[in-house]
């Protein structure tokens, strides 16, 4: 990765924090990006210190819930960025209680998937001049709670919300966007390919964002889970392998290439969710893969 600018979201905790060590020790250029500027400093000072002269870290603060902070987001890395040679969507979170963005778009919805949509359609052109580049979308298995898809009927969970079905939704929501992107990129231009990082001793459900039985079964699963260094093994191999230099458009566990659910490998539906998403994002034309 010696010359190589990688582009991190949440990657001040867990296992975005995880990946951005191990690709600057690889001798990457790491800019992780947080939506708190406190935690993402002392991130980027503890990274500084852990890669040493290997690589270098920098920090860009902007919150995936607010479209246009990733729009600012977005013009910052381009400013900062001559080239960009990986993106890693790795930021996310799950909710027990259904809340909303400043924009009024349901918050596990717009967080796990419109932001991440969003900013790679911003980046993408910047991805394509400095090729070969990649896309890496962290989802998860998680999408098997979305039995019955995307519900295009009702993004936004009004009518009904469970917080882990919501949550499964969005990472199904990764996957068929990951899918369409690939679809829409030249394999030897960027690749595009979605990973389940495995349950990971993370920041996974913290600051309040679960209560009840869902943050018990967290806590209480914590010892058992992996650690942020295991987990990000699979983002790790997909942003610097060569095995995968021209693969796109697949889904992998434990560096290996798996196959979703029925649902996340629904064509329809990852073109429906991406004309969708574009609207919802406000993308004008000319803008995006």
């Amino acid at each position: 990765m010696q010359g190589k600018t990688v582009v991190v979201t949440g990657g001040n905790s867990g296992i975005g924090l995880a990946t951005a060590a191990a690709l600057g020790a690889m001798g990457a250029r790491v800019l992780i990006t947080a939506r708190n500027q406190a935690r993402g400093e002392a991130a980027r000072a503890a990274l500084a210190q852990q890669i040493g002269a290997s690589g270098s870290v920098e920090l860009a603060v902007f919150d995936l819930g607010d479209l246009s902070s990733v729009r600012a987001g977005a013009a910052e890395i381009l400013e900062r960025c001559p080239t960009l040679d990986v993106l890693i969507n790795n930021a996310g979170l799950i909710l027990t209680t259904r809340a909303e963005t400043v924009d009024g778009y349901e918050a596990t919805f717009a967080i796990n998937h419109l932001g991440p949509f969003l900013l790679t359609n911003l980046l993408v052109e910047r991805l394509k001049t400095s090729a070969p580049a990649r896309v890496v979308n962290v989802a998860s298995t998680a999408h098997n709670q979305a039995r019955r898809g995307i519900p295009f009927d009702d993004l936004q969970s009004v009518t009904h919300y469970a917080g882990m079905r919501v949550y499964g939704e969005s990472k199904l929501a990764n996957i068929l966007f990951t899918n369409e992107l690939a679809r829409r990129l030249d394999p030897a231009s960027v690749t595009a390919n979605s990973l389940h990082p495995g349950t990971v001793r993370t920041g996974y459900g913290a600051d309040g964002d679960t209560t009840g039985l869902l943050a018990i079964g967290i806590k209480i699963g914590q010892p058992l889970f992996a650690s942020p260094e295991k987990g990000a093994r699979t983002s790790v191999y997909l942003a610097s392998s060569p095995e995968v230099a021209s693969v796109s458009g697949r889904y992998f566990a434990k560096c290996k290439e798996k196959t979703p659910k029925r649902q996340a490998r629904d064509t329809a539906a990852a073109q429906r969710l991406w004309s969708v998403s574009a609207e919802l994002v406000g993308l004008a034309a000319g803008e995006g893969a």
